[in-house]
C-alpha cells in the first residue's frame, strides 16, 4: 500500500511538474513581442529571405519576426505612417518614401551620389547616416536600423555607338520613368528622355521607337531586354538602397541588450542582402556576355560631374541640408 502511494504521488509529481514546464513555455511564446513586417515584396524576394532568415534568428530570443507580403498587410507607400502611429512594427522603406515626408531626403534620390554599395554603406553607417536617421526618428517617431543595396540603375542600348561621355548620348532617346524626376536624370546624362509605360519597352526596342532603357541588371535579364539590345554601358548611375524602418515605440519599450540584438540583426540581415544581391548582379553581367552584349564601364566621373552640376543648378537641391552633397562626395 504505501508503495503503491508513493507511486502515485511520484506520477502526480512528474505530471505536475510536466504540466507546469508546459504552461511555462507556453507562457514564455505569449510573451515574446510580435515584430509583423509589411512588404509588397515576395516571398521569394532577395531582401525577404534574408530577414526571414538572418533577422528573425537574431531576434529569435525574445521577439517573433512576422512577415506579410505582397502588400497584404498595408499598402507600399502607407507603412511609415503605420509606422508613426503604433500600427506596425517594420517595414522595407526607400529613400524616395522618406523623401516625401521628410524634402532634406531627397539628396538620397539624386543620380550619382553614391559611388557603389560600399560607398553607400559607409554613409549611412556613418556621421551622416547618424544625422539623418534622427532626422527621422525625431520627424515620423520611425527608427532606421540599417541600410541594404538594393541595386544600381545601368543604360541599355540599341547598337554598337561606344558611350563614353554624356555628351556621346546626345540624341539617344533613352526611355525612362514619366515623373519629372526620372526624367530630370535622363537629361543629367546626356540623352533625349522618352517617356513609356514599362510594358511598352520591349516592343520599343525592338522596333526602334527607343534607342535604349535604364534599369538595375536583373531587371534587363528577368524582361529580356538583352534579346533586343546591343550592349550594356556601365553608367551605375543610381545605386539605389533601402532600409530596414523599426517602430520607435517598440524600441523604446525595449531593454538596452535587446536593442543592441535588434540593431545587430538588421546589419548582419542588411549585409547578407546586399552581398546576395552584389553577387547576381556579378553573374548577369558574364551572362550578358554570354548572349553576345557588349558591357563595358564609360567615363563615370564626367557623367558624374554633369549629373551632380544639373542638379545642383535645379529645385530639386533647394531642400538639401547644406554641404550634406560635399560631405557624401568626401566619404572614402
Amino acid at each position: 500500500m504505501f508503495t503503491k502511494m508513493t507511486r502515485r504521488i511520484f506520477l502526480s509529481t512528474v505530471a505536475a511538474a510536466l504540466l507546469t514546464c508546459s504552461l511555462g513555455i507556453s507562457v514564455s511564446a505569449a510573451e515574446k513581442i510580435k515584430l509583423r513586417m509589411s512588404t509588397p515584396a515576395t516571398e521569394s524576394d532577395f531582401r525577404s529571405q534574408g530577414l526571414a532568415t538572418v533577422f528573425a534568428d537574431g531576434v529569435s530570443e525574445f521577439a517573433v519576426y512576422e512577415p506579410h507580403y505582397n502588400d497584404t498587410l498595408f499598402k507600399q507607400g502607407t507603412e511609415l505612417v503605420a509606422i508613426a502611429r503604433g500600427n506596425l512594427e517594420m517595414s522595407i522603406t526607400s529613400a524616395q518614401e522618406l523623401a516625401k515626408l521628410i524634402p532634406e531626403w531627397s539628396i538620397f534620390t539624386a543620380g550619382y551620389l553614391m559611388r557603389d554599395p560600399e560607398h553607400q554603406r559607409k554613409v549611412f553607417e556613418g556621421p551622416i547616416g547618424e544625422e539623418m536617421y534622427k532626422l527621422v526618428e525625431d520627424k515620423l517617431g520611425v527608427k532606421l536600423l540599417s541600410v541594404m543595396y538594393f541595386g544600381t540603375r545601368q543604360l541599355n542600348l540599341r547598337g554598337k555607338k561606344k558611350i563614353n561621355t554624356p555628351a556621346d548620348l546626345q540624341g539617344i532617346n533613352l526611355r525612362m520613368p514619366g515623373t519629372d524626376a526620372w526624367q530630370f536624370l535622363g537629361r543629367a546624362l546626356g540623352a533625349n528622355p522618352t517617356p513609356m509605360a514599362f510594358t511598352e519597352v520591349y516592343t520599343g526596342l525592338q522596333t526602334g521607337a527607343i534607342d535604349g532603357q535604364d534599369n538595375p541588371l536583373p531587371t534587363d535579364k528577368d524582361k529580356k531586354f538583352y534579346e533586343v539590345t546591343d550592349q550594356i554601358v556601365l553608367t551605375g548611375h543610381l545605386v539605389d538602397m533601402n532600409f530596414l524602418a523599426f517602430s520607435k515605440k517598440v524600441w523604446d519599450k525595449l531593454s538596452s541588450d535587446q536593442q543592441a540584438t535588434v540593431k545587430k540583426a538588421a546589419m548582419d540581415a542588411s549585409a547578407s542582402i546586399t552581398a546576395t544581391i552584389i553577387d547576381n548582379e556579378a553573374k548577369i553581367v558574364s551572362f550578358f556576355k554570354s548572349e553576345g552584349l557588349d558591357v563595358y564601364e564609360p567615363n563615370v566621373a564626367a557623367f558624374r560631374e554633369r549629373a551632380q552640376k544639373m542638379y545642383l543648378e535645379s529645385d530639386f537641391s533647394k531642400d538639401w541640408p547644406k554641404g550634406l552633397l560635399e560631405r557624401i562626395n568626401a566619404v572614402k
